[in-house]
């Protein structure tokens, strides 16, 4: 794939990739191998590393760097990798991105700045400052939820106008009305990438490119194909995947993303469930759920 201004390359099934823990709370590394060798073996389209779903704010910065760089050697070039660098101080952000150092990606998602709710007009600021100073074209990444603060559709066209080097959006609004007032707005070359894994069906045929997806950790090629599906206009075969995967999109949020995934994966021998305080295992109620809908879905 090349990567350029008009071209975005995170389309179809991205992975917001998960980080293992041992049973100390280190980083298991031949975990993590074997968890992006399962996705790429799925058909995944790309990865996202280092966003919300990697535990990525009790990640040191050295370890931050060190899981980046071993996901990038793993992946070897085969799909493309989106880096998430957010910070909810500007100058930290301009900073950062003018010391660059994760070689190795295509993009950088970066998160409406959280907890201090700026206005919309300094969202958009915020963007432009890092807009003039990224090396890399810039995703910006809309979670209300978790931020405080929604990303506005005026100004996410703003954006998308003003700056060539902002090439899409991951939508976790939620605002199914908000996310089509973007993709009927938006500039010809900026992309809507879904944030929400069970309303992507939703948001495809109105012109959403894929999806950056929690539950495409553990379930690769039934996601995957879903989403393909959906993308090329077969919405009936996406549909009756979507119905089976309802119950289970609800149990990898009731309690948090992303210790619901990490429940289902260690369910699948993948990796450990554990996780790094705040960020707990699901109760045992809903790891057992878990456990029954998986078997459900697998048809056992």
């Amino acid at each position: 794939y090349i990567m350029s201004k008009t071209k975005n390359p995170f389309s179809g099934l991205g992975i917001a990739l998960v980080t293992p823990f041992d049973a100390e709370g280190n980083i298991d590394y031949a975990a993590l191998a074997d968890i992006v060798e399962f996705q790429i073996a799925g058909g995944i389209d790309f990865f996202c590393i280092l966003g919300t779903t990697a535990e990525t704010p009790t990640l040191t910065k050295k370890e931050r760097k060190e899981v980046f760089d071993f996901a990038v050697k793993q992946i070897a070039g085969r799909v493309p990798v989106l880096v998430g660098l957010s910070n909810n101080c500007t100058a930290a952000l301009v900073e950062d991105l003018k010391n660059f150092e994760y070689q190795g990606a295509d993009a950088i998602l970066s998160a409406v700045p959280f907890y201090n709710k700026p206005t919309q007009e300094g969202i958009y600021q915020h963007f432009k400052a890092a807009a003039q100073v990224s090396p890399l074209p810039l995703v910006l990444y809309n979670v209300p939820g978790r931020t405080g603060r929604n990303l506005e559709a005026d100004t996410t066209i703003r954006l998308a106008n003003d700056f060539d080097n902002i090439i899409a959006i991951k939508e976790a609004s939620g605002k199914i009305d908000q996310i089509r007032d973007i993709l009927k707005r938006k500039p010809a070359d900026f992309a809507v990438i879904s944030g929400d894994d069970s309303l992507t069906i939703d948001i495809i045929p109105d012109g959403c490119v894929g999806i950056i997806s929690v539950i495409g950790n553990a379930l690769p090629k039934m996601y995957g194909d879903l989403i393909h599906y959906a993308m090329k206009g077969q919405m009936e075969q996406a549909q009756a995947i979507q119905a089976k995967l309802l119950k289970m999109y609800d149990l990898m949020f009731v309690e948090g993303s992303p210790c619901g995934v990490k429940a289902l994966m260690e369910q699948m021998h993948l990796l450990r469930n554990t996780m790094r305080l705040p960020i707990v295992p699901v109760t045992d109620k809903t790891y057992k759920e878990i456990a029954v809908e998986y078997k459900k879905i697998m048809g056992v």
